[in-house]
């Protein structure tokens, strides 16, 4: 029996006391094991410690997740963080590496919020460090006091790109999606195509323009609560069909 596509997820690398931990958030492995129907694997954040090509020839996909850790400003050129914000280089130095890899392969890539943002820095982009001081934007940021459902509900629609990807995936002209994120496109890197856009002008999500597979960023959290969300369900799905197609193609 062929087995299910096996799909990868960096970690990050968090200080849990004394100790350094390799992590990845339940919700994502959940989106990939359910949504994506593909099988799941943690790649702890070890940079050029492992090879990455040989990585890259064990699974079918890659996930990039969200997280609190920034991308480093140094990366692109960019200003030093502001107080409170911390970087993970770790992360950096492995989930980048890999998705300039993967993309180049022709592999399906879905980058998530910290994904997104590292996948725009892959291509030349910058980002904003905090888009709710930019004169006519939005607050992207969610509201931290408040249950977790508030948090990740529907905070502003996006107008999808007609003929793009997610359009064409979804069917959907816009829809309502969470703002969890203080950054965003300041840039949109090279060979990037615009998806979507928020009320206030912000690239919401992208793909890339002569990849080969899926290859798709969204700076929204689709994963949370997946299965009852039209528009996650057809990205998940969409991305999990491509990884059976790259799985049969080896």
């Amino acid at each position: 029996m062929q087995r299910k596509p096996l799909v990868a997820l960096v970690a990050d690398r968090k200080q849990l006391g004394p100790h350094p931990f390799h992590c990845v958030g339940e919700k994502y492995i959940d989106a990939v094991v359910g949504g994506a129907d593909c099988l799941a694997i943690v790649i702890p954040a070890l940079g050029d410690r492992q090879d990455f090509d040989s990585l890259l020839d064990m699974v079918d996909g890659l996930l990039f997740t969200g997280s609190a850790s920034m991308v480093d400003p140094a990366l692109y050129q960019g200003p030093g963080l502001p107080e409170g914000q911390y970087l993970d280089t770790a992360r950096d130095q492995t989930a980048m590496p890999l998705m300039q890899r993967a993309i180049a392969r022709g592999m399906p890539v879905f980058a998530i919020c910290r994904g997104f943002q590292e996948m725009n820095v892959v291509h030349g982009g910058s980002l904003l460090q905090k888009v709710h001081e930019v004169p006519g934007m939005l607050d992207h940021r969610e509201d931290d006091s408040a249950a977790l459902d508030l948090q990740y509900g529907p905070a502003h629609p996006v107008r999808f790109t007609e003929g793009g990807l997610i359009q064409r995936t979804s069917g959907l002209s816009e829809y309502s999606v969470n703002s969890i994120h203080n950054q965003g496109v300041e840039r949109l890197g090279a060979g990037l195509l615009a998806e979507a856009v928020a009320p206030d002008g912000l690239v919401e999500a992208f793909s890339v323009k002569d990849a080969s597979a899926f290859a798709l960023a969204v700076q929204w959290h689709p994963e949370w609560k997946y299965a009852g969300n039209p528009l996650s369900v057809s990205l998940f799905k969409a991305f999990g069909a491509d990884c059976r197609r790259y799985q049969a193609g080896r």
